[in-house]
């Protein structure tokens, strides 16, 4: 052989006696084949075979069975985020003439996925009040195909009844899917109360370090991983193994830091509640919180998101003083290492949310020190009312 071809055409080494830890990050876009008939029938290997690099690797394969193990799913289908999972079951699941119906309170993209992509295809979309439950019957017609759920809800944190929507779906043989991001599957597991779907921006707590974007979709039924698996190759969508590789590694700590901030969010949510610049506290835990009991029946605990109202006099002056911010950083795309806050707006809501005033601050704990997460926040809110006595 000569030095062209031995560059090209790496030697075998021994693996006899190495075991490790880690699980291997496969990179591949060609997938090799023993004979040309072998490649020639590579569509007879099924969605879990390796036919070329697009469908998966090793490692993105040993991601999706440690998520299918954590939802009781029969398969788990790993996507570029969230947002692209929950866009490929829409399209796999819906035809034009079919409508999905949506929570006020989702997630703002898939909002504008139904109103700005989907409405032009012929789909529809109609959105239901956050904590319609059983009443959620008068929301369908013979043209829902999915009720899409979310809860807690985006920002204002609303936990719905989500048995008795999937009891009213599977009565009339609707397909139900919940974006269970804020949960994680060691909080609550939508499949094991009847969901056909749910949803994970592992970009968030199972990543666990604000460093990659991937989302998953687990499924009951096992019928719909190929058809899922199908739509994302028709468009060409794939993962990176190297994000799978730190989904992997991120998911080992999920346990311990889902613990953590879930005490420590709870514990800032009850003692924010004196504030004289907050109207209300928005958080699953709390009371008062609607959803409060759903969310004690439905769910083991809670994670480190949680909103804040602000008091209305107030408005003018949020920008301003979040510069003021020493550990707490401004931005989205919560669940990694450091604490954030993000200033969010309500807005396209069927009716305001009673009893919520001013803006809203989405917070999310992340691993800093408690006593120093809570000076920095108070210093905020007292700055606050100095620039603005309600």
């Amino acid at each position: 052989m000569k030095d062209l071809t031995k560059v090209v055409h790496h030697p075998q080494v021994d693996q006899k006696g190495f075991v490790s830890l880690a699980v291997p990050t496969y990179r591949a876009s060609t997938i090799v084949f023993d004979t040309a008939r072998d490649y020639a029938e590579r569509k007879q290997r099924g969605p879990d075979g390796y036919t070329y690099g697009l469908n998966g690797t090793p490692t993105t394969k040993t991601l999706e069975a440690q998520l299918s193990d954590l939802e009781q799913a029969e398969r788990t289908l790993i996507l570029p985020s969230g947002q692209a999972a929950i866009a490929i079951l829409f399209l796999a699941v819906l035809n034009p003439g079919d409508t999905v119906l949506i929570p006020d309170n989702i997630y703002p993209p898939v909002r504008a996925l139904c109103a700005d992509f989907l409405a032009a295809r012929g789909i529809g979309h109609r959105i239901y009040p956050p904590m319609a439950g059983s009443a959620i019957e008068d929301f369908i017609d013979d043209s829902v195909k999915l009720i899409w759920t979310e809860s807690p809800g985006s920002a204002t944190m609303e936990v719905g009844d989500l048995p008795a929507i999937v009891a009213v779906a599977q009565a009339r043989g609707i397909f139900t899917g919940c974006d269970n991001t804020w949960a994680t599957p060691l909080l609550f597991k939508p499949l094991a109360i009847g969901m056909d779907f749910v949803m994970e921006a592992l970009t968030k707590y199972v990543g666990g370090h604000s460093d990659i974007l991937l989302g998953s979709l687990s499924m009951r039924d096992l019928h719909w991983h190929q058809r899922l698996r199908d739509c994302a190759n028709m468009l060409g969508i794939g993962v990176s193994p190297d994000d799978c590789a730190l989904a992997l590694r991120g998911i080992e700590t999920l346990g311990v830091r889902i613990a953590h901030i879930g005490k420590v969010s709870t514990d800032f949510a009850w003692r924010m509640r004196d504030h004289a610049a907050v109207a209300q506290v928005l958080h699953p835990a709390l009371p008062d919180c609607p959803g409060h009991a759903h969310w004690l029946r439905d769910f083991r605990g809670a994670s480190g998101v949680f909103s804040i109202a602000l008091q209305p006099a107030l408005d003018d002056h949020v920008d301003d003083t979040l510069a003021e911010l020493r550990i707490f950083a401004i931005g989205a795309s919560w669940g990694g290492t450091r604490s954030l806050i993000a200033p969010m707006a309500i807005q396209e809501r069927l009716g305001p949310p009673d009893g919520r005033q001013g803006r809203l601050l989405r917070i999310s704990i992340g691993l800093e020190d408690p006593d120093e997460l809570w000076e920095d926040l108070v210093h905020v809110l007292d700055s606050l009312l100095d620039r603005g006595p309600v």
